[in-house]
């Protein structure tokens, strides 16, 4: 039935925002923890091993963080 059918799409649809909501709220605290660690010194390369962000990623913090 079609008002089914509706329902169901809203629900996957609300799911998926969900997801999403989840996974940008992991990354901002992963790009949160690098920059505190930058802060109290821990080298990329550590930062890199431990939160998985990206070196790149680690290192134009770091220039964020010391500007």
């Amino acid at each position: 039935d079609e008002k089914a059918v509706l329902a169901q799409k809203l629900d996957d649809a609300r799911d998926e925002g969900i997801l999403i909501g989840h996974q940008k709220g992991r990354a901002e605290g992963k790009i949160e923890v690098a920059k505190n660690l930058l802060r109290a010194g821990i080298s990329v390369d550590i930062i890199a091993q431990t939160n998985g962000l990206p070196k790149a990623e680690i290192a134009r913090l770091k220039e964020e963080v010391t500007s």
